[in-house]
């Protein structure tokens, strides 16, 4: 029995039974009579003892067998009672940390079924360029191939490399934003230095497409880091570039207030659906206007720089009317 085999209990029984032997002895030497009441006295409360232990022990077997079966993933069972005691007080305890550890492993498996969604996803932005490089490497092995194709599968190539890296460079900062190690800085930054910024390599496809970009309220300082709200805001532009009409504009608007700063990037594409509209930001979506060679995940790595700064990222859009993003960078903690 597992009730004898604990030290504190025989060292407690072992000290009734000799209180009890004493008191009946003592009992005895008194009279007859003394002596039974005595003793029946000593074995009740003895017997009551072993009762109300063996009781607890069996309780605490039961929570033993709760705890086996909840590390076996029986997360869904209630051991909870309205009794009053510290078993009842420590089953409610129980209770709720299996409830946390139940969210908890709700929780891993959500992200684990994202993060391989995430990997296929990548695997398949990775072999999209990889597949069509290996079949052009193939084709420039031919001795007999024309140079105006050695020179056009050459300038793919040169392509799809450049479309990797990138692809590369922004998976590698993403993992950055999400591990936390990133630490934003406070400078003050005027906003034309930082749309000048971004601009710069998007120069060619904006001269491509003829399009311009004007900025008002240039001049106001707002604090941020440079580096990276740059990097937030060259995929917005981006995006605006690659829907924005040829021979068109992107109007880029700042404003100041007590809560907030505000930049504002506005082209005027077809726009965005209602279906897409609530997606954009989120990772390897594309929408139905989406660029051919859009991967999916330059705005919602625009939004994770940002709010990184303690700010957000919104967006308005109609349907053949453009679009708006609302970069907000708040002055206190929210």
């Amino acid at each position: 029995m597992s009730l004898l085999r604990n030290k504190e209990v025989k060292r407690f029984s072992a000290g009734v039974l000799i209180l009890s032997a004493a008191l009946v002895i003592a009992g005895f030497m008194n009279s007859v009579e003394a002596g039974v009441l005595v003793l029946i006295t000593a074995f009740l409360l003895c017997l009551a003892f072993f009762i109300f232990t063996f009781y607890r022990y069996r309780q605490i077997r039961k929570l033993s067998d709760y705890l086996r079966r909840i590390c076996a993933g029986e997360h869904s069972l209630d051991i909870r009672d309205n009794v009053e005691g510290e078993l009842s007080i420590l089953k409610n305890e129980i209770y709720k940390v299996t409830l946390m550890l139940s969210e908890y492993n709700k929780q891993l498996q959500h992200e684990k079924l994202r993060l391989s969604e995430h990997m296929a996803d990548i695997s398949h932005q990775l072999k999209t360029p990889l597949t069509s490089m290996m079949v052009m490497v193939d084709l420039l092995n031919n001795q007999d191939l024309p140079p105006e194709k050695r020179r056009e599968f050459t300038v793919r190539i040169s392509s799809q490399l450049k479309r990797i890296e990138w692809l590369v460079s922004s998976l590698l900062k993403m993992a950055m934003l999400d591990a936390g190690v990133i630490k934003m800085k406070r400078e003050e930054v005027k906003v034309r230095t930082l749309i000048e910024n971004a601009l710069k390599p998007l120069i060619i496809p904006m001269e491509i497409k003829g399009i311009t970009c004007s900025v008002t309220g240039g001049d106001m300082v707002l604090i941020c880091d440079l580096q990276w709200t740059t990097e937030a805001i060259i995929n917005i532009m981006k995006n605006c570039i690659e829907h924005t009409r040829e021979h068109d504009k992107i109007e880029v608007t700042a404003k100041d207030n007590p809560i907030y700063f505000e930049i504002r990037i506005s082209d005027n594409g077809p726009g965005i659906s209602k279906e897409d509209l609530p997606h954009i930001f989120t990772r390897f979506y594309r929408g139905k206007n989406a660029s051919p060679g859009s991967v999916g995940i330059g705005l919602a790595m625009a939004k994770s720089i940002i709010k990184e700064q303690n700010g957000d990222i919104t967006v308005k859009s109609r349907q053949g009317s453009g679009t708006t993003f609302f970069v907000r960078l708040y002055k206190a903690t929210i």
